[in-house]
């Protein structure tokens, strides 16, 4: 790794010098802009609007467009002469503890490395941050930015995360937040079941980024010149529509009997005809709502149970659009209903 700034961090009348890596990197498959019919590169250049000349990188300045239309043109000199205070510094302001932070001001990450002069106050700074519990809210200029940032301990190494201002969150202002939306007690007891459920230790290296392992064997199908064969897609038989309350049983109950089912809840519904998903799900309802909202106690046979699917307001729930021959309980690519006159046509 290659160092991208150099200074030192502000602690008290403690001077740390250290060296800044950045943490992450996309992983990603680049690609470049080219020709269709022969693949040669595609070439930008930076032409003046005003004259029309091809203008240099050198002769290239910072403007900033006024409501009129007028630019005001900066160079470097103007730059230069902004005070910038923590440009070669990270300023240690106040410690705080790390769940008052919220992660949507999280920005970028660096690793900071201690100079050979600075070790031994590094590690008196981490080893002092691990014990405490909290995280050294900081102040620090990256690329001619001034921002907020916080420093904690991660696998023996301080790690500089740099945050948003507060107002560059913007506000989720939308529609819904003003309506009076009614959730039944029972769909909320399932919708905490379903998490409960689906709730496991979270291993980052269980997940795999498949677009771009399926972009990679594209690419090297092209190398190789051959054919690449296309992915099966999940498809969805188009049913009948279910409530709120049949969705969240269906995938309580799916969610219960399965070990992996947190994963499989997730991707998608099960692929099944149209009478068949029905009556699973009405199955699958009426179970799940009698463990989920039954109270102690022995009930009267053929008695109706509080909540149940049966008695429960349906709401419309978005299955998708409808495919032809979906009505008949089938899905459009099963051929002809079993026991149609097509059917046994072919059979003899």
């Amino acid at each position: 790794m290659h160092s991208m700034w150099k200074g030192a961090i502000s602690f008290g009348l403690v001077m740390i010098p250290v060296r800044l890596y950045a943490a992450t990197e996309q992983k990603d498959i680049s690609f470049r802009q080219v020709h269709r019919t022969d693949g040669g590169r595609i070439k930008f250049r930076r032409f003046c609007s005003v004259c029309g000349e091809e203008v240099p990188y050198e002769d290239v300045a910072k403007g900033y467009e006024l409501p009129t239309g007028e630019m005001v043109v900066l160079g470097d000199e103007d730059m230069a002469d902004l005070p910038l205070p923590t440009t070669k510094s990270i300023e240690v302001l106040h410690f705080a503890p790390a769940e008052q932070l919220d992660p949507i001001l999280f920005n970028r990450s660096y690793f900071v490395e201690p100079e050979t002069a600075g070790a031994r106050a590094y590690v008196l700074l981490r080893n002092a941050l691990e014990l405490s519990g909290r995280v050294a809210v900081a102040q620090v200029a990256l690329r001619q930015r001034e921002s907020l940032a916080t420093l904690r301990s991660r696998d023996g190494v301080l790690v500089l995360e740099t945050l948003l201002w507060p107002d560059e969150v913007r506000a989720a202002l939308f529609p819904f937040l003003d309506e009076d939306i009614e959730v039944r007690p029972q769909e909320l007891t399932m919708a905490a079941s379903l998490i409960d459920s689906m709730t496991a230790d979270f291993d980052p290296d269980a997940h795999r980024d498949g677009y771009r392992e399926a972009l990679a064997e594209l690419v090297e199908a092209k190398v190789q010149g051959r054919e690449l064969l296309q992915p099966g897609t999940l498809e969805i038989a188009a049913g009948p529509a279910v409530s709120l309350a049949d969705a969240l049983a269906a995938s309580l109950a799916a969610a219960q009997g399965s070990p992996a089912a947190g994963q499989n809840v997730s991707r998608g519904k099960a692929v099944g005809t149209g009478r068949d998903s029905a009556k699973a799900i009405e199955a699958g309802s009426a179970k799940s709502l009698r463990s989920a909202t039954a109270k102690p106690g022995p009930a009267k046979a053929g008695q109706a149970k509080p909540g149940s699917a049966r008695s429960a307001e349906p709401e419309p729930v978005d299955s998708g659009p409808a495919e032809p021959g979906a009505a008949n309980g089938g899905s459009p690519k099963s051929g002809a209903p079993k026991g149609s006159r097509t059917g046994r046509r072919a059979a003899s």
